[in-house]
């Protein structure tokens, strides 16, 4: 399905918080500040990991905290005190660098710190161990009453699943589809059942009313119309007209039959779509379906290997202060993905931004290239985190958390620092095995099946 202009809308849209209104205007990850508690996790022993996975290598362990005499320790104490110097609190910066299970450079590294939308790496891993990465969200089309004659003579209702990236195109695609079944128009109401979202609004009734617009092209928006064009040539333009209103329903109305099964594209392209636009919507939609913001938490604490006082956080998308994590968590995280992934032969690179291959949120950023990253910003806020290629270290796992003043200050920091690790590492050329993107998934799409 053609999204790439939807795609640059969140990324133009990145760099501020705006109430959704339509498709165009998901919530990013700057958010105002709110107050927020000091209070600071203790520093607590490594605990065993969960057994995410069947085969667990050196290089996906985490690091137990002890002290490092690297070079790249050295040059975290030097990015520090040089903060210290521009008169930030050492306290309100957290570092963790480590490589094939060995710490190489950690500054309150086991202290949980406001982590922004790194929070959605949390997120990504438990929306994974819930489901796995070919999971689809399945959206049912049904209908009660009698077709005759190109008229429903009756209701047609949706039975949502929880897909995070039902948009235009989807909407329009169906719409052919009920053509097809010589569907032109229905006398009675849009009813809609379960969780249905559309355009990354979870409003049951507004995505329903946008779901009205799409069946329809003589109702269309400037952006369902924008949407459309992105599609391949010569699409058609569905006209299905409904009489009746949007309603929501607890229930499906007895003698309700199933005319096309939706699904979305595979839980992993979701991620990395969250990932690469930092989508907030999405990322507390999943929050939701794997239980909640307190069962991310919990679920990827354990998974991570660390103590639940090293992940503290409210929602699924990192909005607000509220949202604290530990640097080591952060990259615990990461390597409990990598663990996981590997059985599916896939990589941390097929859910997350890979900088100077991925358009995106971090298009704006000066990254190594071929790193692979998930960032986070707030008003006062920045942090990242990810998996840093190199010809002498390996894979450099790192995450990098400051908070308490400049915005472009600290990403600028974050990236020299990060530049020095890859110069002195040596830089590569290619992707090792351990970050390549699964071919076999580029072409990885939502479709629809016709039942009746």
């Amino acid at each position: 399905m053609g999204k790439k202009n939807i795609y640059k809308f969140l990324c133009l849209l990145a760099i501020a918080t705006i109430p959704l209104v339509s498709c165009s205007q998901p919530n990013q990850e700057i958010t105002p500040k709110k107050p927020e508690s000091t209070s600071k996790a203790s520093v607590i022993p490594t605990i065993s990991p969960a057994p995410l996975a069947k085969v667990i290598s050196q290089e996906f362990t985490l690091a137990t905290p002890e002290p490092s005499k690297s070079l790249i320790n050295a040059q975290v104490h030097s990015y520090i005190n040089k903060l210290v110097a521009l008169g930030f609190s050492p306290e309100t910066h957290g570092v963790w660098i480590q490589s094939g299970g060995r710490l190489l450079g950690s500054h309150r590294g086991t202290l949980a710190l406001p982590s922004a939308s790194v929070t959605k790496v949390a997120t990504t891993l438990v929306a994974l161990e819930t489901f796995n990465p070919d999971h689809r969200f399945a959206t049912l089309i049904k209908y009660d009453g009698a077709i005759e004659n190109g008229i429903l003579k009756g209701d047609l209702i949706i039975e949502g699943g929880e897909d995070p990236f039902f948009v235009w195109e989807e909407a329009i695609g169906i719409g052919n589809l009920l053509a097809t079944k010589g569907i032109k128009r229905v006398t009675g109401n849009l009813v809609i059942i379960g969780k249905f979202y559309m355009n990354f609004e979870s409003s049951q009734r507004v995505a329903g009313g946008f779901l009205k617009q799409g069946l329809n092209s003589e109702l269309w928006s400037g952006e369902a119309e924008t949407q459309y064009r992105t599609l391949p040539a010569h699409t058609p333009r569905p006209k299905i007209e409904i009489a009746g209103e949007v309603k929501v329903l607890p229930t499906n109305p007895n003698g309700s039959q199933i005319l096309i099964r939706h699904e979305s594209f595979p839980l992993a392209e979701l991620l990395k779509k969250m990932n690469r636009y930092s989508n907030n919507l999405m990322a507390d939609m999943f929050a939701e379906s794997v239980g909640g913001a307190s069962v991310v938490a919990q679920k990827a604490a354990d998974l991570a290997g660390v103590h639940k006082n090293e992940v503290q956080i409210v929602n699924g998308s990192g909005l607000g202060e509220a949202n604290r994590m530990s640097p080591r968590a952060a990259v615990g995280m990461f390597l409990a993905i990598a663990r996981y992934l590997k059985p599916h032969n896939m990589t941390v690179a097929d859910v997350f931004t890979v900088v100077g291959k991925d358009e995106g949120i971090l298009d704006e950023r000066k990254l190594p290239k071929l790193a692979v990253v998930k960032s986070g910003s707030l008003d006062n806020v920045s942090t990242l985190a990810g998996a840093l290629p190199t010809q002498k270290q390996g894979i450099v796992w790192f995450a990098i958390f400051n908070s308490g003043g400049d915005l472009q200050l600290f990403r600028s920091k974050q990236e020299s620092l990060l530049k020095k690790i890859a110069k002195n590492g040596g830089r590569v050329t290619s992707l090792p095995v351990e970050l390549q993107i699964s071919l076999k998934r580029q072409n990885e799409t939502s479709r629809n099946e016709v039942v009746k």
